[in-house]
């Protein structure tokens, strides 16, 4: 219960800040254009709201169902359908009334706070907090690749030097690049010393998605033993400390991750081991318990990050590229929601409070918000009738044709717009529900 309120807390917070800040990306130009605003509402007031105060022309309250926000603009064709406004005739002060190039503003708004909000806050992280990176100094066991990428030349041991003849910051972006950006050619140093240049095939973060292989390199951690836990299977087998695992049931693994997955994929109650000892090689077979347990523990050789800090100037340039390639890698994975398998993926309310930590950190909750934000910029802007993006596709058909659309198609594609968005959060929360009674 008490996770629950700590992510539901930190959610409800981060979405309220949000929602708030693009609704004033609306309400300010609108006023600045002389456009009446009749309701600036956090969350929806479905007959009846748990707050509300009129000041001058506008209603601002708080609803009871915290599924967003919105202004409601008079003279517009928005969610509250008030087709009854619409049919009066245009008043100086209304949406519809005001010159085209004017409209789009108010439309581009929200859009614009949330892009400008999400950088911003990623600026500031960098100043106060900066940065973790893990650089090839931590990594002294250098990489292990997936079975993808060994297909393409990776080998264990591997250092990343570059990517398109650039150097990373952090090592463990070469993931993204590989899986999200347009790496062409990765340099890497090899466990012998010798530098290597790879050459990355086209569609390679297609391959990886449909093999389930989000994470191309992981820090290589050798399964070597520390402790062997009396009357185990490992002890009974005669495993001793300082044993180190090269094999499992014949195939080449002598990582953490690799003997763990091996565990859980094997077919029979125990598993053939190739165990190195005193510079030599013997099998031995373990009678493995039911909880996939070899009753081992490994030396601790996780990687340590380095904390990388950074002036106000250094924060802006840092802040700013980490909020470019958030955008970019988001636009770039966007493109698998429309796979089955991406879909399926999909998530709602749940998925997004379980990015946020199980313990207030101020830092992480910050770090959220400003994905969120660019998340929520992006989306908005898709043009999708019902969404900010949608308003604009015929506010840009209107300045190109010098002709407004007919109200009764903005009122069916708006119409479209909420049935659509409708069915894509339940479809979303449905998910969520789904893999949480799934276990």
């Amino acid at each position: 219960m008490e996770l629950f309120l700590i992510k539901g807390g930190q959610l409800i917070l981060s979405l309220s800040l949000l929602i708030v800040l693009h609704e004033l990306g609306h309400f300010i130009p609108a006023r600045i254009f002389k456009t009446r605003i009749e309701k600036f509402y956090l969350f929806f007031d479905v007959k009846f709201s748990l707050f509300k105060k009129k000041i001058g022309d506008t209603v601002y309250g708080i609803g009871w169902l915290p599924l967003g926000g919105y202004v409601k603009i008079s003279g517009m064709i928005d969610e509250s359908m008030d087709t009854e406004q619409m049919a009066q005739p245009a008043q100086p002060w209304e949406f519809r009334a005001k010159p085209s190039w004017q409209r789009l503003i108010i439309m581009l708004g929200g859009v614009t706070v949330n892009l400008i909000l999400g950088f911003l806050i990623y600026m500031m992280v960098m100043f106060a907090w900066g940065r973790t990176v893990v650089t090839n100094d931590n990594l002294p066991n250098g990489l292990t690749p997936s079975p993808q990428a060994a297909a393409i030349g990776f080998l264990q041991g591997d250092r990343v030097l570059g990517v398109n003849d650039e150097a990373l910051t952090d090592a463990m972006d070469i993931n993204k690049w590989l899986f999200l950006r347009s790496a062409e050619t990765v340099e890497v140093a090899r466990a012998d010393g010798s530098v290597e240049k790879l050459s990355i095939p086209e569609d390679f973060g297609k391959t990886l998605f449909a093999s389930g292989e989000m994470l191309p390199l992981t820090p290589y951690l050798p399964a070597i033993i520390r402790d062997v836990v009396p009357e185990s299977a490992a002890a009974t087998a005669g495993i001793l400390p300082n044993d180190r695992i090269v094999g499992v049931n014949n195939q080449a693994i002598s990582s953490w991750s690799g003997v763990y997955e091996a565990l859980q994929d094997r077919a029979e109650p125990f598993v053939d081991l190739k165990i190195e000892r005193h510079n030599k090689l013997q099998d031995i077979r373990v009678a493995v318990a039911a909880q996939d347990s070899l009753g081992v523990y490994f030396v601790d050789t996780r990687i340590k990050p380095q904390q990388v800090t950074y002036s106000i100037s250094e924060s802006i340039k840092e802040g700013f590229d980490y909020g470019y390639w958030t955008l970019y890698d988001y636009i770039a994975q966007f493109k698998f929601v429309f796979t089955k398998k991406g879909a399926s993926q999909l998530g709602g309310f749940g998925t997004i409070a379980s990015i946020f930590p199980a313990k207030w950190d101020w830092r992480m909750f910050w770090e959220r918000t400003a994905l969120i934000s660019i998340i929520l910029a992006f989306m908005n802007v898709l043009p999708i009738p019902a969404l900010d993006g949608g308003h604009v596709v015929f506010l840009t058909y209107e300045i190109i044709t010098g002709r407004k659309p007919h109200q009764k198609v903005l009122e069916y594609a708006q119409m479209l717009g909420l049935i659509l968005l409708l069915a894509l959060f339940v479809y979303a929360n449905g998910n969520d529900i789904y893999r949480y009674m799934m276990g």
